[in-house]
């Protein structure tokens, strides 16, 4: 595949990028739909030839020119994805795996084979991103700190500092500008999964990685498995030998659905995002509520503690779907101390902010009435905070 064909000819807002990145060929093909190939692997008479990319390959980890070698090489569909992610990202490059976790894994087996071993890392993180780093699976070693702390806690063996802002499930937000100024020479890792491109690109930042869970809100439906990396060239190309060798592919129908989905992204993100402001705002005006989360630059997720038992909430909901993931048309919620994040010690999760009454909402796009009606009604069976004296009782509120 040539690369060329998918050079953005002048700089375009996001919204058009989102339609048209990976697709700049499409008229030149003669077709409308970016085209689904499904080969696992591809003709040659040439085998000489062959062996020249395979090697060349081998020595950088760049794309191959011309038709792919073999599927878990390179695929024409995965590759329009990658192209349009990375321009939405404002990376030089991105590479795409068969899920978020994946993703990560390649990235922290990339820094381990060059001997830096150990992460920098603040809580909260998704769940199994914690555990992977807490475990050491991958021979990494992980510093947890606070953004305070970051500058002290780099050792020479450090790869790699790792955020995830907002952070997911209480949506704490770090400077990504500040944090990248404390990491000295070593990469910042944002996962970007909750704010998105359309909220915020970290690279503009001075982070050198972005990752994302694609099963989130670039997949947009619920219905696609994938994890990808935005980053520059020079890193994008071990992360595909990486994937080469370790075989943690997307695969071309997750990669069409994902190119498909970047295409409503900021419509999706703008419409959710809206509704979730909204619920924010009736969620803390209600006594039922102990503390609602919602960060400073938006976004379509809302968590928030209830006073009573969270689990009468997720069995009351009839219209919300209570579920793990999010990021979906369709609005999810889950409380993180049994689902997301129980794999993380009970103590971490606390000092992290990850109460035992926290509730995580994924707002969708339904209608804003009806999702506070369903809200509402499964917050029926909740205590009600009553007047003290001549004043409410104080209830923080994270708005």
């Amino acid at each position: 595949m040539d690369n060329a064909a998918f050079a953005a000819p002048v700089p375009r807002a996001l919204a058009t990028e989102a339609v048209h990145a990976g697709r700049e060929d499409l008229a030149e093909l003669g077709v409308h739909a970016p085209p689904l190939d499904l080969s696992t692997t591809y003709p040659s008479f040439d085998a000489a030839a062959e062996a020249e990319r395979i090697d060349a390959f081998a020595l950088t980890g760049a794309r191959p020119e011309g038709p792919p070698v073999y599927g878990r090489l390179d695929n024409p569909t995965t590759a329009r994805f990658e192209t349009a992610l990375a321009r939405l990202e404002g990376a030089e490059a991105a590479v795409a795996f068969a899920s978020g976790m994946a993703a990560l894994t390649a990235v922290l087996l990339v820094r381990a084979s060059m001997g830096l071993r150990h992460v920098v890392a603040v809580r909260p993180l998704y769940g199994c991103s914690d555990h992977l780093l807490e475990t050491g699976l991958l021979g990494t070693e992980v510093t947890w700190t606070d953004p305070a702390g970051i500058a002290d806690a780099i050792r020479p063996d450090t790869g790699l500092v790792m955020v995830e802002t907002p952070a997911n499930p209480t949506l704490a937000e770090v400077d990504i500008e500040a944090l990248r100024h404390a990491c000295g020479s070593v990469p910042l890792l944002v996962d970007n999964t909750f704010a998105t491109p359309v909220l915020q690109r970290p690279i503009r930042h001075g982070a050198r990685i972005v990752l994302h869970s694609a099963t989130k809100y670039l997949g947009g439906h619920g219905d696609v498995m994938g994890g990808v990396v935005a980053c520059d060239e020079e890193f994008a190309g071990r992360l595909r030998q990486v994937r080469f060798a370790t075989g943690g592919v997307l695969h071309p129908m997750a990669g069409y659905l994902l190119l498909r989905g970047l295409s409503t992204l900021p419509v999706r993100v703008r419409a959710a995002s809206a509704s979730a402001a909204d619920l924010a705002c009736r969620l803390a005006a209600d006594p039922r509520i102990a503390r609602v989360h919602y960060p400073r630059i938006g976004g379509a997720m809302v968590s928030f503690e209830v006073y009573g038992d969270p689990h009468r909430v997720i069995a009351g909901v009839r219209l919300i779907t209570p579920a793990v993931s999010l990021g979906s048309v369709d609005s999810l919620i889950q409380h993180p101390a049994s689902i997301s994040h129980r794999i993380v010690a009970e103590g971490d999760r606390r000092s992290a902010g990850v109460s035992d009454r926290l509730l995580r909402l994924s707002v969708g796009l339904e209608d804003v009435e009806d999702l506070w009606r369903d809200l509402a009604e499964a917050l029926s069976a909740q205590p009600v905070r009553t007047r003290t004296g001549a004043a409410w009782q104080t209830r923080p509120v994270g708005l």
